[in-house]
C-alpha cells in the first residue's frame, strides 16, 4: 500500500520534514497569537492611559478583533477563546455583566456564516459588514440594558459606541492585516 505510512487520506507526493518539539511550539504559538495579543490589547486598554473615550474603546476593540481573527484565521478565534475575550471584556469594562461575552459570540457565529463571501470581499464591503455588525452589537447592548433596567435607556450611549466602534476599525485593521501576513508568511531558512 502505497503512502500507508502518511495515512489513508494522505495522498500528497513529497518529502515532510518530521514535526520536531519547535515546529510544533510554533504551530502553536502561530494559533495562540489571537488570543494572546487580543487579551494583552485589551488588559492595556484598560489601564489609566488618559485616552479620549478609552471607556468605549475597550468593547471596540474586543468586537474588532474577534470579527478580523475570525474572518481571517477561523482555526484561531474559536467559541471559547471569544468567551474568554468576552469575559475579559466583561471584567475589565463597565458594561453590564455577561453582555461582552453574548455579543462577541453572536457576533463571532454571524461572522462565520458570513466568511465565505467576506473573505473574497475588499476592505470596503469588509468594513461595512463589520458596521452592521457594530450597529446590531450596540443595538443588542441598549436594548439588554433597557430591558435590565425596565426602563428605555438614553441612545446616545449606543450611537456613540457604534461611531466609535465603526471608525476605529480601519486604524485597527493595518496592524491587525500586517500582522496576520506575519504569522502566515513562509519560513525563511
Amino acid at each position: 500500500m502505497i503512502g500507508a505510512e502518511h495515512g489513508p487520506l494522505d495522498r500528497t507526493p513529497g518529502i515532510r520534514p518530521r514535526p520536531s518539539l519547535w515546529r510544533r511550539l510554533d504551530a502553536a504559538a502561530r494559533t495562540c497569537f489571537p488570543l494572546a495579543a487580543t487579551a494583552l490589547l485589551l488588559l492595556v486598554l484598560a489601564a489609566p492611559l488618559g485616552l479620549p473615550a478609552q471607556a468605549e474603546l475597550l468593547p471596540a476593540v474586543a468586537l474588532a478583533c474577534v470579527f478580523f481573527w475570525t474572518l481571517f484565521r477561523p482555526a484561531s478565534m474559536t467559541p471559547p477563546a471569544v468567551f474568554v475575550l468576552g469575559l475579559l471584556a466583561d471584567l475589565l469594562g463597565d458594561a453590564l455583566p455577561g453582555t461582552q461575552i453574548v455579543t462577541l459570540l453572536i457576533a463571532h457565529g454571524l461572522i462565520l456564516r458570513w466568511r465565505r463571501s467576506l473573505v473574497r470581499q475588499g476592505f470596503l464591503l469588509v468594513w461595512l459588514a463589520y458596521c452592521g455588525i457594530t450597529a446590531g452589537a450596540a443595538a443588542f447592548a441598549w436594548a439588554l440594558g433597557s430591558l435590565l433596567s425596565l426602563s428605555l435607556l438614553p441612545a446616545a450611549p449606543a450611537v456613540f459606541q457604534a461611531v466609535i466602534s465603526a471608525g476605529f476599525y480601519p486604524a485597527l485593521a493595518i496592524v491587525l492585516v500586517r500582522t496576520h501576513r506575519g504569522l502566515a508568511a513562509p519560513e525563511q531558512a
